[in-house]
C-alpha cells in the first residue's frame, strides 16, 4: 500500500495587487528585430520611465508591500498559489480587510495614483486525491532539493529550500508534517555544520543526514491507487490544481466574493 499523507482542510488564495497611475513608460526600438549570423533573433530598445510624483509612488510601494504582507503572512507559499489552514480563516479574513483598508486609505490621499488589492479564496479538501498529490509532489520536489544542497554543499539552497518545507508544512496533518520537520531540522543542522566548518577544513557530505531526508520524503510518494482515500463530500468539493487559478477558487468558493 503506498503511504500518503493527508493535508488540513485548507483555503487556496489568489492574491493579486497593483498600483496604477503615477508612471508611464516609453519605449524606443534602437536595433529592430533581425536574424543574426548564429540563426538567433536580436532586438535591441530602450525604455524611459517617468514617475511624475515620485512621493505619492513611493507611498503606494509601501502601502502596497504592507498590504500584500498581512495576507502572506497568514499563508504557506506553493508554486499553485497561497496555502492557508482552515483553521486560520478568521486570521485570513481580518488581513484581507486590513489590507483593503490600507488601500483605501492610500487611494483617499492620493491624486494620481491608486492602489488595487484584489483576494479570491478557494477551499482545499483535506481528501482531495489530485491536492494530496500537488502539495506531496511539492514537499518531495523541497525535499530533493534539500539532498542536492547538501551534496553539493550549498547551504543557500539547502535553507531556501527548508523555510519553504517548514512554511508548507502547516498544510499538512500532524504525522506528515512531523515526518516533514524532521527532514528540515537534520538539513538546517547540517547546513550548519557546512557553515561552521568554513574554507579552512575539508567538509564532509553528511551521508546521515541525507539517508534521513530519503526516508522522510517516502512519506510524500505520489498516490497510485485513488481507493485509498475516500471521495471528498459535495459539500466540501476540492480545487482542480490543473484549471486556471480564478477558475478553481471561483468554484471552490465559500464566502461570498469581494468587492473592489
Amino acid at each position: 500500500m503506498t503511504t500518503i499523507s493527508t493535508l488540513r482542510p485548507g483555503l487556496l488564495v489568489s492574491l493579486k495587487t497593483s498600483l496604477q497611475g503615477n508612471v508611464t513608460y516609453r519605449t524606443r526600438d534602437i536595433e529592430p528585430e533581425h536574424m543574426t549570423g548564429e540563426g538567433t533573433l536580436r532586438a535591441t530598445w530602450e525604455t524611459d520611465r517617468t514617475v511624475r510624483d515620485p512621493a505619492e509612488h513611493e507611498a503606494g510601494v509601501k502601502a502596497r508591500s504592507k498590504a500584500r504582507s498581512l495576507v502572506t503572512a497568514v499563508c504557506s507559499e506553493s508554486t499553485f498559489g497561497l496555502l492557508c489552514p482552515e483553521d486560520y480563516r478568521a486570521r485570513l479574513m481580518d488581513a484581507i480587510d486590513e489590507a483593503r483598508v490600507i488601500a483605501e486609505r492610500f487611494n483617499a490621499n492620493a491624486t494620481i495614483t491608486r492602489l488595487q488589492v484584489s483576494v479570491i479564496v478557494g477551499r482545499v479538501a483535506s481528501d482531495d486525491i489530485e491536492a494530496v498529490r500537488a502539495i506531496n509532489g511539492e514537499v518531495t520536489d523541497l525535499m530533493n532539493a534539500m539532498e542536492r544542497g547538501l551534496r553539493n554543499l550549498d547551504v543557500t539552497a539547502v535553507r531556501d529550500a527548508a523555510n519553504k518545507a517548514k512554511a508548507l508544512s502547516n498544510m499538512l496533518s500532524p504525522d506528515a508534517s512531523a515526518k516533514a520537520q524532521r527532514a528540515i531540522e537534520v538539513a538546517r543542522s547540517a547546513a550548519r555544520q557546512i557553515v561552521k566548518a568554513g574554507e579552512t577544513a575539508a567538509v564532509a557530505i553528511d551521508e546521515r543526514a541525507i539517508k534521513t531526508i530519503r526516508e522522510s520524503r517516502l512519506a510524500f510518494l505520489d498516490l497510485d491507487d485513488a481507493a485509498e482515500i475516500e471521495a471528498p463530500a459535495p459539500a466540501s468539493r476540492g480545487i482542480d490544481f490543473d484549471a486556471p487559478p480564478v477558475a478553481m477558487a471561483a468554484a471552490a468558493f465559500a464566502q461570498p466574493a469581494l468587492e473592489f
